[in-house]
């Protein structure tokens, strides 16, 4: 189903065709003053030149060859600008078409096709902190986004799993209880089944052992020693690496839970070492790879770089990888394993450089084709009030699920409890709070630092989460009321307030579209705060539930039906969801 935008487009380079003029002069678009008309097309300006002759007079030629029936208003207006309102009956007739077509009516460009995104980028051993918010929220909704294009869109958390820490973690246990059979080089028999640590315990032993590496050179060189025997497949050791790993996946997919985030895959570091080795050897044969400094590069420098490239490092002079071999190494898998059209990256802006590097690295050297798309969505900090990066009030970095549960006593405190159960109010204040965060985060461009303020955040008014929900809720309230309402059909307008709703409905694909090709969630949060605004005003000015004559009623209650659906695929695509009652 095309968008409005489109079928109107195609309308109006009929007429200029029609009228003797090149119908590539009839692009339309959103009117830029509301107040005059919903549609404009300024095609007659440019075409003046080509024609030689005054704008009006093709401005007035085309308007001739319009449809009467698809607008109620259709005037030519100096200087040369074609100025539209769409007809009652052209606009019932299109969300019509939308209330019963899947996704309603969105083009599924996605179909047959596969997309990547790797987000989460989680570490074993560690727990989640607010520094794993954005890209988690950020790209929920983006792999969200691709699937309702009908992508088979691939989340995969890229788990940080093979490097120091896993033998800092190795190393610390070793001193603390040597007895254990992990450490002996000349066991032979089943390791236990059970880790000989709690998730609780293992938090407090990695940064325990993180300082120690900072404090005592033999202590750190042990752990290097420790990390390159896991790798190389020490038995006791990737014994003891597959407990942390089972524990810190547990714990990882309950707080991704809690931030209703979800991957396809929980691949890791580890998962692409094995591709390393013959990768490396494959680019020093065909000449990508060199030696620099007793180190292995690939120079990805090109001639128009307004800034200078280094060359991406994939062995170090010390034997050791960096993080672009495994993020090549991992492309190579994914090539093999999912085939995919497009990978994209959510991570911070910091590391733009790092994956304009790995992306050259994987076109030159044909490790992905031509046609495979790859995109760095690059995002800012959280911060604190005061401008600088998001703490505790003791000035360390919050746990994820600490910040949630914040949220969420936060809302609890401001919620209505009457009327409600314990569970009841608790599930409420859970589904508030996600959309705050959430909302909060997204409604600002990806790029962008933006200021954490729960007050804001948590608030029922202006551009927040908790608005759209009770915007959404008051719907459910109607329908509820009214009883059956799915098969209703779409009527005309009967009042500008039920116009102005219609109107923003028609934009939902525009929306949606202009959002993805953005990479940016935010241009959803916009429409459907929009959306929300003109529904507030047409249920403040619209007596709905009361309206006698029961035709216009069907009416009402159809148009609210479809903004509720509407509404709810867009938070759906954000990843939160509206209570039934609040």
């Amino acid at each position: 189903m095309r968008n409005i935008i489109d079928i109107i487009t195609a309308d109006m380079q009929k007429a200029f065709a029609a009228a003797g003029y090149d119908e590539s002069y009839g692009q339309v678009t959103v009117s830029n003053r509301p107040d005059l008309c919903e549609y404009q097309c300024n095609g007659a300006l440019p075409a003046a030149k080509k024609y030689k002759c005054a704008p009006i007079v093709i401005a007035k030629a085309v308007v001739e060859h319009l449809d009467p029936d698809a607008y109620s208003l259709a005037e030519a207006v100096m200087p040369g600008f074609i100025n539209l309102k769409v007809s009652n009956h052209f606009l019932a007739d299109y969300l019509e078409k939308m209330r019963i077509t899947p996704a309603f009516g969105l083009e599924q460009i996605g179909t047959g096709k596969t997309v990547v995104v790797d987000y989460g980028g989680a570490n074993a051993a560690k727990p989640l902190h607010i520094g794993h918010l954005r890209s988690a929220i950020i790209g929920e909704a983006i792999k969200r986004l691709y699937t309702y294009f009908g992508y088979n869109a691939i989340g995969d958390v890229h788990l940080g799993d093979w490097g120091l820490q896993m033998g800092l973690i190795i190393t610390e246990m070793q001193e603390r209880q040597p007895e254990l059979c992990y450490f002996d080089p000349d066991y032979t028999g089943e390791y236990p089944e059970e880790a000989p640590f709690t998730m609780s315990e293992l938090e407090e032993i990695y940064p325990c052992a993180s300082i120690k590496k900072k404090e005592d050179p033999a202590f750190a060189d042990k752990a290097h020693t420790a990390t390159f025997e896991l790798q190389q497949g020490r038995r006791g050791y990737r014994a003891l690496w597959k407990h942390i790993l089972n524990l810190s996946v547990t714990d990882l997919k309950k707080n991704y839970d809690n931030l209703n985030v979800h991957f396809e895959k929980w691949l890791g570091e580890s998962d692409a070492d094995p591709y390393i080795p013959d990768m490396i050897q494959d680019l020093k044969d065909r000449g990508f790879a060199v030696m620099s400094e007793g180190a292995i590069v690939v120079p990805v420098s090109e001639e128009g770089d307004k800034k200078e490239i280094p060359p991406c490092i994939l062995v170090k002079s010390d034997g050791s990888s960096l993080y672009g071999t495994t993020d090549l190494a991992t492309l190579i898998q994914r090539m093999q394993d999912f085939k995919p059209d497009k990978v994209v990256y959510v991570t911070d802006n910091r590391q733009s450089l790092h994956f304009e590097q790995v992306f050259r690295v994987a076109k030159k050297t044909g490790i992905v084709g031509e046609n495979v798309e790859l995109e760095h969505i690059g995002f800012g900090t959280m911060n604190g009030k005061d401008g600088k990066p998001f703490k505790t009030r003791d000035g360390g970095v919050m746990r994820l699920e600490t910040l949630i549960s914040d949220m969420t006593d936060f809302v609890l405190d401001r919620v209505e409890k009457s009327n409600f159960s314990e569970d009841e109010v608790r599930d409420t204040a859970s589904k508030i709070a996600l959309a705050a965060l959430k909302y909060g985060d997204l409604w600002n461009q990806p790029s962008k630092n933006y200021v954490f303020d729960m007050d804001r955040f948590a608030s029922f008014e202006g551009n927040t989460g908790p608005y759209i929900l009770y915007t959404i809720v008051r719907i459910k309230s109607i329908l509820g009321k009214y009883g059956e309402y799915k098969n209703l059909p779409i009527q005309e307008p009967t009042s500008s307030y039920a116009k102005d709703v219609m109107l923003s409905l028609t934009k939902f694909s525009t929306a949606l579209e202009n959002a993805l090709k953005a990479s940016s969630p935010s241009l959803i949060c916009a429409y459907v705060y929009e959306l929300a605004g003109f529904t507030n005003k047409f249920y403040h000015e619209t007596k709905i539930l009361s309206e006698e004559n029961e035709d216009v009623k069907a009416g009402y209650i159809a148009l609210i039906g479809l903004t509720k659906s509407v509404m709810e695929a867009c938070i759906d695509i954000l990843g939160f969801e509206a209570p039934d009652r609040m």
